[in-house]
């Protein structure tokens, strides 16, 4: 019996020293290793809200710091169309009262500030634009009276800007700023607040508005140039866009193959995509997923200042908490995650008045978007679809649209200054005016800018396809230009009167700009734009000659200023 025993325990030595390294192991692996953290679960969106409020406030930023730079030159005191003799004008239309009237024809809190320094208004409802988005860009954190100040403040900027703020994103960005609004919470400011959880309905407003707004874009282009069916418009885009940028030179000389994909990969990614939202939750992140990729391609390649960026921001909805929990750290993850438990277990408090009250209001902004959102449907369905266009005047649901046609040929308008008193004399010389960003010199780089935004130099690509007459601001620009004057100098990169007297006649001339074809000789010259002439714009004029054009207008007659310093 004693040597069985024996045996036996020799038998479970090896036993014994197998369990201690296995216990020695798992100790290890529990000091050395963290277990897998719990998958975040789908169907909620703290996370998403986070996002979208993160990104909604970069667009106001960009938005807010464009205004601070170029409002005063625009609608300035002194600017192109001072927005004072516009809010004026509408009072008059009123019944010359600021009452409830003014306020709906044009919604702008300048309404109720001194009129006395408009350019100090201006600056300050841009300066306080750029500082609450800046917070919540900063903090992830709102809530609806930010978010709504927001709103109100740049609605202000928009109805007094004229022409310059008649792009189609700046109704875009309302709209997106409407929504934003009702994603936060009234008065709390943080990120996880368990009273006031995203709506589901708030995120599916703004999933019908990426809908909308591809949709959109889709069906003008197929219902209007010949060339989006034909599958040829990618041959000359990128040539012919407002605002090129050095990628446009490159992607201009693809092979004729990859623009027809081009063409066909829009059509599928702005009319088919858009339904896959409606088909579930993984459809609805692919249409999300293919929206954002088809923007950064479109960044890439053409500077279309904020629009492209704007509309990544709800394509961003078509993801909930479990998609999007890798752009957060563990802190985050582990605050959602807890929420979803404690819903799980029935933990979570009992909804109290306020969260009722929030629910009504969620459900009010459903049926009002519902309701706004019909005119909007009926104009998609329409064989007379409009673009870019309000049906409220506050914004609230637009229609949206963007290159039903394309242009085929690139025109630019370049002012010109020359310093003789002739402006027929054969000996006179006539220097070039340099813009922005525009191309104009054929030996500068197309420059790159989005998501920021030159006004003026947009204003002027559609000037070049249309007539002096039917874009005035163009010989308001060349009366400024004669008296040296330095508001409108600065919105160009290049005066060549400058430290000089201004010059005595001021005339445009009409190209057409070709992009340069890279290893040919004129590329090899540092060309990467050809051009050629094709006749005078507007006529040379000098300050005489327009002082009768100016005050049929309305406008202030240029005097002459001393030599630029």
């Amino acid at each position: 019996a004693r040597g069985e025993t024996l045996v036996l325990l020799k038998a479970l030595r090896p036993a014994r020293k197998d369990t201690r390294r296995l216990v020695g192991r798992t100790e290890a692996d529990c000091k050395g290793r963290r277990l897998p953290e719990p998958r975040l679960r789908p169907g909620t969106f703290w996370l998403t809200r986070i996002v979208l409020l993160r990104s909604v406030s970069f667009i106001y930023f960009v938005a807010f710091s464009v205004a601070y730079n170029q409002n005063k030159q625009l609608i300035g005191e002194h600017g192109l169309m001072p927005c004072k003799s516009y809010l004026n004008s509408v009072k008059r239309y009123v019944g010359g009262k600021i009452g409830v009237a003014a306020l709906a024809y044009t919604p702008s809190v300048l309404w109720f500030l001194s009129w006395s320094d408009m350019d100090a208004n201006l600056d300050g409802v841009a300066l306080a634009g750029m500082a609450l988005s800046g917070f919540v860009l900063v903090t992830g954190t709102a809530n609806m009276l930010i978010m709504a100040a927001l709103w109100v403040l740049y609605h202000s900027l928009v109805n007094v800007g004229q022409l310059w703020y008649s792009f189609g994103w700046e109704s875009q960005l309302l709209e997106t700023g409407f929504l934003a609004i009702f994603l936060c919470p009234l008065w709390t400011l943080s990120q996880f607040p368990r009273r006031c959880p995203p709506s589901a309905i708030c995120i599916w407003t703004f999933r019908w508005l990426i809908v909308r707004i591809m949709l959109g874009a889709g069906l003008i282009k197929i219902r209007g140039d010949k060339c989006w069916r034909d599958l040829t418009c990618m041959d000359y885009h990128y040539e012919t866009q407002p605002v090129p940028n050095p990628i446009s030179y490159y992607l201009h000389r693809s092979p004729w193959w990859f623009h027809r994909f081009e063409t066909l990969s829009n059509h599928f990614i702005e009319l088919i995509a858009p339904f896959f939202t409606f088909m579930g939750r993984r459809m609805c992140a692919v249409n999300g997923a293919i929206q954002i990729l088809f923007q950064v391609v479109l960044i890439i390649s053409g500077n279309l200042s904020f629009l492209n960026w704007l509309t990544i921001v709800p394509s961003l909805s078509c993801f909930d908490d479990a998609s999007l929990g890798f752009l957060f750290g563990s802190g985050s993850r582990r605050a959602v995650l807890e929420i979803q438990n404690e819903e799980k277990s029935g933990r979570s408090d009992k909804p109290s008045k306020g969260m009722l009250i929030r629910r009504v209001v969620n459900i009010s902004l459903g049926v009002l978007i519902g309701c706004l959102s019909v005119p909007v449907v009926m104009n998609l369905l329409s064989s007379r679809q409009v673009m870019n266009t309000s049906f409220d005047p506050l914004r609230i649901v637009n229609t949206y649209g963007a290159f039903g046609s394309i242009t085929k040929e690139r025109t630019e308008v370049i002012f010109q200054g020359t310093l003789s008193a002739d402006p027929k004399d054969p000996e006179a010389v006539w220097e070039e005016y340099q813009f922005l960003c525009k191309p104009g010199d054929v030996y500068r780089r197309p420059c790159l800018i989005s998501p920021y935004h030159y006004r003026l130099d947009w204003l002027m690509w559609f000037a070049a396809f249309q007539t002096y007459e039917q874009s005035e601001f163009v010989i308001h620009i060349a009366g400024r230009l004669l008296s040296n004057d330095s508001t409108v100098l600065s919105l160009l990169q290049h005066n060549p009167f400058q430290g000089r007297d201004p010059p005595r006649w001021v005339r445009g001339e009409h190209f057409i700009y070709k992009f340069s074809r890279p290893g040919s000789d004129s590329a090899a010259q540092g060309k990467w734009w050809l051009r050629k002439r094709i006749g005078a714009y507007f006529p040379a004029v000098d300050l005489q000659g327009l002082r009768g054009y100016f005050q049929s207008r309305n406008w202030p007659h240029p005097h002459i200023s001393t030599k630029t310093q």
